[in-house]
């Protein structure tokens, strides 16, 4: 499950577990529980159920897993140069099995069927899964996304799931993809949402994000305005999850002068953020970052938090945010509409900009920080 090359035939392991896997649990009970024989009970129920047509959804989880298997077998080949590979796989069929699987474990207990069949050690096998000869991935990367997707959608508000990728380390493991030069954008897109699903409202996984190393870097990496860094998708989704992250009720001054480059950021990129429309983003996608951008820097000041830091460009936003208020205000019908929002954000963040008083003793490192890159 590494994400570096070098590793050989160590980082396909998952593979072999998922084939016994397969063969061994139906997705309703932890696997290293013994499977029982089919009753006579279940096998005529089981049988009613086939001619009724009605769909079991473990039993497709199941399905769906044998053939990303086939697939996996294929990509395995490929990367080990066998002579006589597999079949390869339809990728589009794939496709469409790995978004009927992201449909079914949007139900919590079905999430945690598919936790049972151990499908998150699987998933991130797949994701990172590189060549040990130029650390590009082996997977495809339509195939690698879906794969980030049902991840996003199995730890959203989902406790347990997050907690048992966290034992996985799928935090470390996706953030050291997404910094990988070799990371396709849209793959770095889907990493973020994977993160905020598995970050969000918990305790644990919110400590192990905090605690990590290179977080505070990908989180600017993320937020960076560099076409060859991010995109506005991903921004989207970086300053989504950055203002969840920072003003949750188990955020602190040490969590946000961890994360102070990430706020400058913000604080100081004014044509994306706090400005006119970017030429690269849709109007509506500008307005969303804008706004987000402002609640979080409202929130922070309303919470007492990244005091410092915004005094020391207490000038340069009143200023900017004057202009803006003026703009808006003369602004009528449908753009009115879709910027009053905004006003309101920035009327009520001056407000508290202009009450604000310095901290006694500035936190140490929230001082004009340079950005990471």
């Amino acid at each position: 499950m590494a994400s570096g090359g070098g590793n050989g035939g160590e980082q396909w392991a998952w593979l072999g577990l998922l084939k016994w896997t397969l063969a061994h649990s139906d997705g309703t009970k932890p696997s290293s529980e013994s499977p029982a024989m089919m009753s006579a009970e279940d096998r005529a129920f089981l049988e009613e159920v086939m001619k009724d047509g009605i769909i079991d959804e473990c039993e497709r989880m199941k399905f769906i897993l044998q053939e990303f298997s086939k697939a996996m077998d294929y990509y395995k080949s490929q990367e080990e140069k066998e002579e006589e590979p597999p079949a390869p796989p339809n990728e589009e069929d794939l496709e469409e099995l790995l978004q009927e699987l992201r449909d079914i474990v949007e139900q919590v207990d079905y999430a945690r069927g598919f936790v049972n069949l151990k499908g998150c050690r699987y998933l991130l096998g797949a994701i990172g899964a590189t060549s040990s000869e130029s650390s590009l991935a082996v997977v495809p990367t339509e195939i690698r996304n879906m794969c980030l997707g049902i991840l996003a959608t199995l730890a959203q508000n989902n406790p347990p799931v997050q907690k048992e990728l966290v034992e996985l380390g799928a935090i470390k493991i996706l953030s050291d993809i997404f910094l990988m030069e070799t990371t396709h954008l849209s793959t770095k897109t889907r990493i973020m949402q994977a993160l905020s699903a598995m970050v969000r409202c918990y305790d644990l996984t919110e400590g192990v994000f905090e605690g990590l190393p290179q977080a505070p870097l990908l989180m600017v990496r993320g937020l960076s305005t560099d076409p060859k860094l991010a995109s506005t998708s991903l921004r989207t989704k970086a300053l989504f999850f950055l203002r969840a992250f920072l003003t949750s009720d188990l955020s602190s001054k040490a969590r946000v002068n961890t994360f102070a480059h990430a706020v400058a950021m913000i604080a100081d990129t004014d044509s994306l953020y706090l400005n006119d429309t970017n030429e690269d983003d849709s109007d509506y996608a500008a307005i969303q970052l804008r706004e987000s951008a402002l609640s979080l820097l409202q929130q922070l000041l309303e919470r007492k938090l990244a005091v410092t830091l915004l005094l020391q460009r207490k000038q340069h936003l009143a200023s900017l945010g004057v202009q803006r208020i003026q703009k808006l205000r003369s602004a009528t019908g449908e753009e009115a509409d879709s910027t009053r929002v905004e006003l309101q954000h920035w009327e009520s963040f001056l407000l508290l900009l202009a009450r604000a008083e310095p901290e006694e003793e500035p936190a140490e490192g929230t001082a004009s920080p340079k950005l990471l890159l």
